[in-house]
This record gives structure tokens, sequence and C-alpha cells, in this order.
């Protein structure tokens, strides 16, 4: 196997559920993963990251496990995923586990011992004491409702703040951190090369619990006070034992100096982290729930002060677009109707031309856009239903409620993956589990015909990362910063830059190289990738096309 040094590696995520469905029972499976392998192999990426497919009640797709150590039958079995790694391995592909560790399921073992009152296993959860007849705290769950439940037998209430059906562990409990361990530890020995570790910095609780009067409650869990221990904890009993594992933390609503700490090499935590602070420009007002177009130049200081900042203080990204959370980038930040084609290329450039490493989410290399329901009875997600009800109570129509969802709803990136022209777009010959997208003629069968298509983009995308050192190693400076229209920036290392230009919007629009930067007009530049025939060679003044994107190497 090849040796991958992570910041030149390229990470695709799968949500098995709705990649391939090799049964036809109308849910993606494991052996549908090893169908499409090598269509994996011809895209270049060297990781898969697997999203939980893990024994559970499917309460909030996977992330609610019930049995760390065996596979849903839905997804195949033991066998199955053993043939994956031999498989992957032949092409040099790697495995990446999601690995759920602020929760179980309330279906797990160790929290139906809970309920019986098995004092071991209850202290491996948050069972609290009311107040006052009301909850411990007033906490929001992250899926709408109180971040606690009531168990009348006890007379207590656990924590959970996500789903009710998702009890939050103690990791206070030293117990709970050995079986944790020892979970890993099984999945490393069957072959697995990496680890995503879901909302790992929520791990951490407040010694005392107390209302929030000016929040949801997230700030009293958020990077808690222990959360660095667990993690350098978790790093020296687990995966830092072996010189080839790459891990990433999901971050929820972290910050820059955490995740500093989390990813600088000398802390010995993590590889890189997730946030999510980009993907929040088009909350109207902080709401999610909410129909809104997205803030430009804040998307633009947000990556300005997370590439910077990280690189100040030698820590790593994870940096990405789309996931199995996010609706589709191509309908949401670019132009999925009048410039589909463009404006999905030059969003993979931007991203990929970030330092940091970067991931794809299944569909997004060849165009995949949000399904575009017109009905609450075609989703699927327990937060979308629940935010359904929420918004109808608060008052909104029917009409804006559905609109809202089909902007923000997790089931935007959950529908089917569409394979071919056939019927179900080639992802099942039984009845999928969830509709199909209505755009059906944007399929891979169809992208690998065109050479112009989003896949030979974004193919090309991970060449150049793979090849160019200045992309993994280089550092970066913004520029334009305050351009209304223009993603702009350079990347350095050694006597090399990158000046990428990105347009951001359907229009045309003047880009002009400021002032300040007219010395690399002495450099030599050659075009490392563009969206457009014809690009300009000429980088001190471009009339730039709608969507267009250039990325000029520039040598002395």
């Amino acid at each position: 196997m090849k040796n991958i040094d992570f910041k030149k590696a390229v990470v695709y995520q799968i949500y098995p559920k709705s990649f391939k469905d090799s049964n036809n029972d109308g849910i993606g499976d494991l052996r549908g993963v090893i169908e499409k392998l090598d269509y994996l192999k011809n895209l270049g990426i060297d990781y898969i990251w697997l999203t939980p497919f893990y024994i559970s009640p499917q309460r909030d797709n996977g992330y609610d496990v019930a049995d760390y150590y065996n596979i849903d039958k839905t997804f195949g079995t033991m066998e199955d995923f053993e043939e994956l790694i031999k498989e992957a391995e032949k092409r040099e592909i790697y495995l990446m586990l999601d690995m759920v560790f602020n929760h179980t399921s309330t279906e797990s073992n160790w929290f139906k011992k809970a309920m019986e009152g098995n004092e071991k296993y209850k202290s491996y959860y948050i069972f609290k004491k009311g107040k006052n007849g009301k909850a411990p705290t007033n906490w929001t769950s992250k899926f709408g409702g109180s971040s606690w439940e009531y168990v009348e037998k006890f007379d207590e209430y656990y924590l959970h703040l996500y789903d009710k059906t998702q009890a939050d562990l103690n990791w206070d409990n030293e117990e709970v951190r050995k079986e944790i361990y020892n979970i890993i530890n099984f999945w490393l020995e069957k072959g697995v090369k990496g680890l995503i570790f879901d909302v790992i910095n929520l791990i951490s609780k407040p010694e005392k619990f107390e209302d929030d009067l000016i929040g949801d409650g997230r700030r009293f869990y958020t990077d808690g006070d222990k959360i660095h221990q667990y993690i350098k904890e978790l790093n020296e009993k687990t995966f830092g034992r072996f010189k080839d594992v790459i891990t990433v933390g999901e971050m929820s609503s972290t910050n820059i100096k955490n995740c500093i700490k989390y990813t600088n090499p000398k802390e010995k935590e993590l590889s890189m982290v997730f946030n999510f602070h980009h993907l929040k420009v088009d909350y109207k007002y902080g709401n999610k729930w909410s129909d809104g177009k997205f803030n430009f130049l804040e998307l633009k200081d947000i990556f300005d002060n997370w590439q910077s900042g990280m690189e100040k203080g030698k820590g790593w990204n994870a940096v990405f677009w789309c996931n199995h959370d996010q609706p589709r980038v191509v309908s949401r930040f670019g132009d999925d109707k009048n410039y589909l084609i463009e404006s999905a290329k030059m969003l993979g450039t931007a991203i990929h031309m970030l330092r940091g490493t970067p991931y794809i989410y299944q569909g997004e290399e060849f165009g995949m856009t949000n399904p575009y329901y017109t009905s609450i009875s075609q989703y699927k997600d327990v937060e979308s239903i629940n935010y359904y009800n929420i918004l109808k109570e608060r008052g909104l129509t029917e009409d804006n409620i559905l609109k809202i969802l089909s902007q923000k709803s997790r089931d935007n990136s959950r529908t089917p993956i569409q394979w071919d022209n056939s019927k179900n777009s080639g992802f099942t010959k039984g009845i999928s589990w969830i509709e199909i997208g209505k755009n059906k003629e944007i399929n891979v069968e169809n992208a690998l015909k065109d050479k112009n298509s989003v896949f030979y983009h974004y193919k090309k995308l991970i060449e150049l990362r793979h090849k160019e050192n200045i992309i993994s190693e280089g550092s970066f400076e913004i520029i334009l910063k305050y351009n209304k229209k223009i993603f702009s920036y350079i990347r350095e290392y050694k006597n090399e830059k990158l000046l990428v230009i990105n347009n951001f919007y359907g229009e045309e629009c003047n880009f002009e190289l400021p002032y300040e930067k007219l010395n690399l007009l002495e450099y030599n530049s050659k075009i490392l990738i563009s969206n457009y025939d014809n690009p300009s060679k000429n980088f001190e003044f471009i009339k730039l096309r709608p969507y267009e994107s250039i990325v000029y190497k520039l040598v002395k």
C-alpha cells in the first residue's frame, strides 16, 4: 500500500444507506460500496469515510448506535466489511470509520441495564434530579425541545443533547472511556486506517449543571474543561500507537484556539478538525430554519480567519462544502438551474485549493443537487420533521415551511446516488428508502461520457493535490477581501505561488490584481485548472464570466 501524507490526501464520504443497494431491499449496503470501488479508484480518492453502519434503531440515521462491535444486517455482515477493506486496499484506498461517542442509542445494552437500575451502567450516562419540578437545566436539544428526558422510575432525568433516544455518555467515568478505547482498537485491528469522531468536542460536560440565561446551553458543554485531557488519552490508548492512522474531529460550535490545540502535532491529539462556521452564513439572524441568501462577505471572512489562524498555530483543517447533514453545495451557494456545471466546478476549485485536507461527499463530484421535495411526506429526517411541526406551531405557511426544508433539510444530501438513466437511477431495483431527487439526468453514467463534466474537474483537482506540493504545504493569504463577487487567495511555498480566483455569482465581473501584488507579474505563469474554455492568460485584469474559476501557478 502507498504511504499517504494526510495533507496530500483526499477523503470521499459515503453515506451507505444512499450509496448503492446490492440486494434490492431499497437501502444501500456494504456490498454496494464494493461494487463501486473501481469508480472511486477512477476518481482518484485516497480514503473512504463510511458513516455509521453499526447496529442501530436508525432514529438518527445510524448516529444512534446500539452495538458498536457489530454491523447492522441492513448494511451487511462483518465478512462484507472485511472484504471491503481488502478490495479497497487492492485499489490503494483506505477506510475511515465514523465513531459516535458523545452518546449511545437508548437501545444500547448499556442504557437498557441503566434503566433496569444497574448502578454501574447508570453511571455510564448523565442522570440528574429535576429542579423545582422541572428539568435540571433549560438547555435545548439540537433537534428541538428539552435536552432532558424524565424517567419516572428514578424520578430523574437523563441528558440527551440530540434526540431523546440518544443518551449522552458520562466521559468522567473511567470505565466508559475504557469501553470506548476497546471499541476503537477492535476496528483498528480490522485494518481501519482512519477515524472520524462525531461531535467529539461535546463530550466534556460541566461539573455543575446550570440554566443558560442567554443561550441554548451549548456554552456549558462545548470544548469543555477536560476535552483536551480526554482526547490526549484517546490518542495514547488507541490510534496514537499506529503511525499510519489519520483522525478527524467533528467540532460543533468550536473556535480556532481550541482547534489549533486539537490538531497541532506537538499536542498529540488529532490529525485535523471539521468546523461548520462557514456553513451557517445562510442562517438568517443565526437561525438555521429560515429562508435566506448566503452572506458572501461573511463566508470569505470565516475562511480567512480559519485558514490564517490555523496556519499560524500549526493546526490543520478538514475543508469541505457537503456532508450527510448539509444541503448540496451547488444548490446552496451555486446555481443548479442556470449554471450547474460552472458553479459546481468553481465551488470544487474554491475548496480544494485551500490549506487543509479536502472531503468530497458522495454525488458532489458529479454535481448532484437538492431533491426539491414538495411534501412533508417525502422527508425522513427526524430533525426536519421536528422543525416542520415547530415552524407550523409558529404560524408559518405550508409553502414557506417546505421552501425552508428544501434549502436546509439534512435529507437534501441523503437522497440516493444517481448512477445511471435507469429506473431509480441505478441505486436499487427495489423501492428506495427515500425518494430519488428531481434532477435525475445528473448522474454518473452521463458524467463519465462527458469530458467537460464536473466529475473530470474533481478528478483533476485530486490529481493536482497529489502532485503539487504548494497545494498541500503552501501558506494562505486572501486578496480582494471586500470584493462582493470574488473569492481570491494566494498560496505560497518555497519559490512558487498559486493565484486562485473564483467568481461566486452568475454575472460577469472584473478581477483586477491589487496594486500591492503587481510583483506577481514578474513570475512565469501557467494555468493549472479552470472551468471555462480559453481562460485569460493575463491575470492582471480579467473579465470573469459567470461562476468562472481560474488557478494560476507562478514560478520565478
